[in-house]
């Protein structure tokens, strides 16, 4: 049916016994990240509807679908590095943006390949499809107003040419705007090299003697928040799970959301993902050629018959 908060794409209907499983995946990859960084010194935070259902829900918000969060960018950089050689490969694939593939998305991911979660603006990407676990980061902000312009300025060139498509939930005006910049550069090869750059400019600011900082992948990256916020976790439980926010959660989430205790009027109550398909029980890799690769099937696996995009 038609999404009112977002009429650039139709909301996926998912029913009652694939959210539970959607949300009972989520929340083990959200308990195995937090020990991985516990074990390895990492610090991370909650946002979003995770940090909102953690404070009002004690859970899940009833019609979300993610669990989002963010990291100092000290720690951020760090975490590759650390999932190479401790990470349970086996387990979760961890998924970022670079040259050879765009997940359309600035942050990073921890996803389960054994699961199928299929966006539309993925739906013509080789890449894992598993449910996913998204991780950015916090940056550094100079003082200098100049500086901070400058820097706004580069947050907005990666974010732009990190993404790569139409953003669906800003307004048509901003739709239209990034229209114009992708055809201004067409070249797949000059958009990468645009936010690879601008992405070490923004992050060359040194956390340690920071007074802001600031997310640069979101519709945050205008705003400087007091590091003091982030220099520290506050712990909520969180579906029987200990998980932690900023502490300045309170500040953080009010700015973002206005009166974060109150649950939004019920026409807002949709889930944000522009979804294709879900199957918590089978990989993604089963629906090559269907739900994704819809011309070609990358894997040499033949087309399903009988299945079918639920109503």
């Amino acid at each position: 049916m038609p999404n009112k908060v977002n009429p650039f794409f139709e909301t996926y209907e998912i029913d009652e016994e694939t959210s539970k499983k959607m949300k009972q995946k989520l929340l083990e990859m959200l308990v195995y990240f937090r020990d991985f960084c516990n074990e390895h010194g990492l610090m991370f935070y909650l946002i979003g509807g995770a940090a909102i259902g953690a404070v009002r829900e004690h859970g899940f918000i009833p019609w979300d679908d993610d669990i989002d969060c963010v990291m100092p960018q000290p720690d951020y950089d760090r975490f590759p590095e650390l999932w190479e050689k401790y990470g349970d490969k086996e387990r979760y694939v961890f998924c970022r943006t670079d040259e050879n593939v765009n997940y359309h998305h600035a942050a990073s991911s921890l996803r389960d390949p054994n699961t199928t979660f299929i966006c539309s603006y993925n739906k013509n990407q080789d890449i894992c499809h598993g449910i996913a676990l998204e991780f950015g980061s916090i940056v550094a902000a100079p003082d200098s107003r100049f500086l901070q312009a400058v820097q706004t300025f580069d947050g907005m060139l990666f974010s732009l040419f990190n993404f790569q498509r139409l953003p669906n939930n800003r307004g048509r005006f901003l739709r239209i705007c990034t229209r114009i910049a992708y055809a201004l550069v067409p070249s797949k090869k000059m958009k990468d090299r645009i936010w690879q750059y601008a992405g070490r400019r923004v992050a060359r600011y040194s956390w340690e003697r920071c007074k802001y900082v600031r997310q640069i992948w979101d519709k945050t990256t205008f705003i400087l928040f007091p590091k003091e916020w982030f220099t520290s976790q506050v712990w909520f439980d969180f579906e029987g799970e200990r998980v932690p926010l900023m502490a300045g959660y309170k500040g953080y989430l009010k700015f973002c959301f206005g009166d974060y205790m109150q649950r939004p009027p019920v026409e807002e109550q949709v889930a944000k993902h522009e979804l294709i398909y879900v199957d918590m029980d089978h990989p993604y890799t089963d629906y090559a050629g269907i739900y994704y690769f819809p011309d070609k099937d990358p894997r040499n696996t033949k087309k399903k018959k009988g299945i079918k995009r639920k109503k």
